[in-house]
């Protein structure tokens, strides 16, 4: 992490020639530089760890809203302090998570040994009682006394039935113990991959469970459509009503993403205020999709400001694009991100028509 007390003190605080006022132009830019770094290295954070990643975003958030409030020596410093203590606590307890994690995977390991051993054991005892009866009818082959073989063979066969019938409800109980050791280890790790493939602020697919669906879908040689969807001048949410109200606003619109998808469209969070939906249809048929999606997710929003409660009229751009054959992945997102752009800058140019006829009217 780059010092910006250390740059502090390379270009001082006053400014009083043209030199000097350039320096605190790029002191300004670094430091929104370093903002945009915390916020990153927290959405980085749950792609490494979802389970843990939600904490320290919301600590680097509180850190990064410090520092938009006003820059000076102390006001860095204490975020430059904040920030290293934050990621010590969170490195140490990551590597816990994940050392726990490993030895849920030894204790599965384990479980399976001891059943197997166990196993081993019982087979070991069943053919030594097998071994015995064996010895027992060879006896009854030298017997005269028809009397004397009929009661050897009659206690022989009770000793083998009574041997077999233990044999299969020892295997029955091994069986049973495994098959519910392994259904709650199979429980953990479900929720394990749930919480590692979801976004932890608005539960829809994290980034790299969406990259895994691509991929797979691009192997498969299926045409499908890609849709990048990017909320309208999101920033202007944050900066004006805090990133309470933003990360709230994510979390409306994620619901009502999904909401107005097909249980069969993958959705999932793009990282910031974009998301991305894959689609098995063809470019026509997407297109009357976002088309009903688009008017379902835009609209008003009420959310809970840094001053009190509000109501936001909500836009996004939405670009789409369709798989080729044999397309990598970067060519159909780049694609639809292009398409998306095209959107924004279009419904920009509408806005902004729209204000200067307002004006000469």
């Amino acid at each position: 992490m780059i010092s910006l007390k250390k740059y502090l003190d390379t270009v001082g605080t006053g400014f009083n020639s043209a030199d000097e006022a350039e320096e605190g132009d790029l002191v300004t830019i670094t430091v929104s530089a370093y903002r945009s770094s915390l916020l990153e290295m927290g959405n980085c954070s749950l792609d490494a760890c979802p389970g843990l990643g939600s904490e320290l975003k919301q600590s680097l958030g509180k850190l990064e809203a410090r520092l938009s409030a006003g820059v000076t020596r102390e006001t860095v410093e204490a975020t430059e302090s904040g920030v290293q203590q934050q990621l010590q606590d969170w490195g140490r307890r990551t590597a816990l998570h994940y050392r726990q994690k490993a030895a849920e995977v030894k204790e599965i390991l384990l479980v399976m040994a001891r059943t197997a051993e166990s196993v081993g054991a019982r087979d070991q005892r069943c053919a030594q009682q097998f071994d015995n009866v064996t010895m027992r009818l060879k006896k009854i082959a030298n017997l005269e006394d028809l009397t004397e073989i009929r009661a050897s063979i009659e206690s022989s066969a009770a000793e083998l039935k009574a041997s077999i019938d233990r044999m299969t409800a020892e295997g029955k109980a091994a069986i049973d113990q495994l098959r519910a050791e392994v259904t709650t280890f199979q429980t953990r790790l479900e929720e394990a991959e749930q919480v590692a493939s979801s976004d932890s602020l608005t539960g829809l697919r994290n980034r790299l469970a969406v990259e895994g669906h691509l991929e797979r879908r691009l192997a498969a040689g299926t045409p499908f459509c890609a849709a990048i969807i990017d909320i309208d001048r999101f920033k202007q949410v944050n900066d004006r009503h805090g990133h309470v109200a933003g990360d709230e606003l994510l979390r409306q619109f994620a619901v009502e993403l999904r909401s107005a998808c097909r249980s069969k469209d993958i959705v999932g969070r793009w990282g910031g205020d974009e998301f991305i939906i894959l689609l098995d249809c063809t470019l026509t048929e997407a297109k009357a999709q976002i088309d009903r999606l688009s008017a379902w997710v835009c609209g008003s929003y009420k959310l809970e400001g840094a001053s009190g409660p509000l109501e936001l009229k909500v836009s996004a751009s939405i670009g789409f694009a369709e798989s080729k054959p044999n397309e990598a992945m970067k060519g159909l997102l780049a694609r639809a991100d292009a398409e998306m752009y095209r959107q924004k800058a279009a419904a920009r140019a509408r806005l902004q028509g729209a204000a200067e006829q307002g004006q000469t009217a």
